[in-house]
């Protein structure tokens, strides 16, 4: 195990997750430091970083030492910044008001995302984020199992870009941790593959609702120059809109690893062939989404 510095300062957020870490300087940062927020965020799942104000420079230096870095595939960037770094403005529509993890119509979607407050109201904007390990853990034993052998469709509607899309597992397994997490997410997940669309209705709804149960969660109050770091693999987060004025954030992003499954699907797709033109705008995607993959294999 990595040793954490004796002079950093770490204090626990919630039960479930969430840690402020002071002592690292994001802008000047140590060799070791890496290593130990690396296993801090293992242990915390989102840090924070209070009084950074990082340069973009620093900021991007900072995030190459996790992975690669890509930026937004849908959103416009600003010219004025390197295009490792995106930025979102409150006035611009830049509020991320529904549960989500970053990315997830992605075959390969963000390892982790660094942020950057800019600048925020004095009150509001906070944001939540939850712990996909406690989601799934405790749900029930009979839940899990269904859920394990489970496959969801995940496409990028909410960027205009339905036809981005791809299929992860319910359950994924955390490549650094080996622990479960529950992954759909309101934003991004549309219907559950080996179900029939009201069942798959029935199903996500209750998932994504019990991910926001309070109890999994952590909600931090930003400062600007707080930066914030979260392992985009076992996390949803969630920006409450509830202020006035502008709020402008910017990030960069770890490039994915591959999604791994608790378990293979246990069942076959749902997908009636015959009776498309009756069926559901989801379904219909499936059906596209299946057939192209198949003509590609």
């Amino acid at each position: 195990m990595t040793s954490i510095p004796s002079s950093w300062q770490v204090r626990r957020l919630a039960g479930a997750l969430g840690a402020e870490v002071i002592g690292p300087d994001i802008n000047n940062p140590a060799a070791a430091d890496f290593e130990a927020v690396k296993e801090l965020l293992l242990e915390h799942l989102v840090l924070f970083f209070p009084d950074q104000f990082p340069t973009p420079e620093a900021q991007i230096a900072f995030g190459r030492q996790f992975g690669e870095l890509e930026g937004h595939p849908n959103l416009k960037a600003n010219p004025e910044l390197p295009p490792e770094l995106f930025e979102l403005r409150a006035t611009s529509g830049g509020v991320a008001d529904e549960w989500h993890t970053d990315l997830t119509f992605q075959e390969k979607p963000a390892l982790m995302s660094i942020l950057n407050m800019v600048t925020c109201p004095d009150t509001g904007g906070d944001t939540m984020w939850s712990s996909l390990y406690a989601a799934y853990d405790e749900l029930s034993e009979p839940m899990k199992s269904l859920c394990d052998g489970l496959s969801a469709l995940h496409d990028a509607l909410p960027h205009n870009r339905p036809e981005q899309m791809t299929i992860h597992p319910v359950v994924r397994v955390h490549p650094a941790t080996g622990r479960k997490a529950l992954y759909v997410n309101e934003h991004f997940t549309r219907r559950i593959v080996e179900m029939n669309a009201t069942e798959s209705e029935a199903v996500l709804q209750y998932l994504t609702r019990w991910v926001t149960s309070p109890r999994f969660t952590v909600r931090y109050s930003w400062q600007p120059g707080t930066v914030g770091i979260w392992d985009n693999r076992c996390t949803q987060h969630f920006v409450l809109n509830d202020f006035e004025g502008e709020r402008i954030i910017q990030r960069v992003t770890v490039v994915g690893d591959e999604v791994e499954a608790a378990e293979s699907p246990r069942w076959q797709p749902w997908v009636r062939e015959g009776r498309l033109s009756a069926t559901s705008r989801h379904d219909r995607q499936l059906f596209m989404f299946l057939k192209a993959e198949k003509e590609t294999t």
